[in-house]
């Protein structure tokens, strides 16, 4: 399919035609515990969806933004790694895993990211612009030039992660120096 705009359809109880989705549009849709498996999404949005626990295994995600949707629980993780490429303003990703990903330049604005798994993935030049990493998890994960300036509550470990030249506030130096029971003031 190409260029359609969905609307308002709950895809919980009947599933989304598996195939190719090219430039489409999905508002206020609901996929929560849906089977998105082997779909293609290129070039799409997703607006007020709600993705929660969808299962997504070599589902392809190839330039998609998700605008204020609710995706608590998504294995990002399980996703088709190439041409990977995801934007996220306003939305729940709690709980949510980003496991061993290439997410490169990725944009997360005002999203909540808690519980959220980065370990071991690379996010090289991704911005946490107003986001909440309550914990968040972030072992052997790259994140040289990434900018964690307006991003609050992490714990980053700076002597397991990859944080050259990444950008924090000084508000969040507790979050970098966490391990070491000081305090700041």
């Amino acid at each position: 399919m190409e260029n359609q705009h969905f609307e308002s359809t709950d895809y919980s109880s009947r599933a989304l035609p598996k195939g190719e989705y090219d430039n489409c549009t999905f508002a206020n849709c609901n996929f929560a515990n849906s089977d998105l498996s082997g779909t293609t999404f290129i070039e799409c949005g997703f607006d007020n969806c709600n993705l929660s626990m969808a299962t997504m295994y070599d589902t392809a995600l190839k330039d998609v933004k998700f605008s204020n949707c609710k995706l608590l629980g998504l294995n990002f993780k399980d996703c088709k790694t190439f041409l990977l490429a995801l934007d996220f303003e306003g939305c729940l990703l709690n709980l949510a895993s980003f496991h061993k990903l290439k997410l490169k330049s990725t944009r997360f604005k005002n999203c909540q990211l808690q519980e959220t798994d980065f370990a071991e993935a690379d996010m090289t030049g991704a911005t946490f612009d107003y986001c909440d990493l309550c914990g968040a998890i972030f072992e052997h994960t790259i994140l040289e030039k990434a900018d964690f300036r307006t991003a609050y509550s992490y714990s980053i470990d700076p002597e397991i992660n990859r944080i050259k030249k990444a950008k924090f506030s000084m508000q969040g130096l507790a979050g970098l120096l966490g391990k070491y029971d000081i305090e700041i003031e």
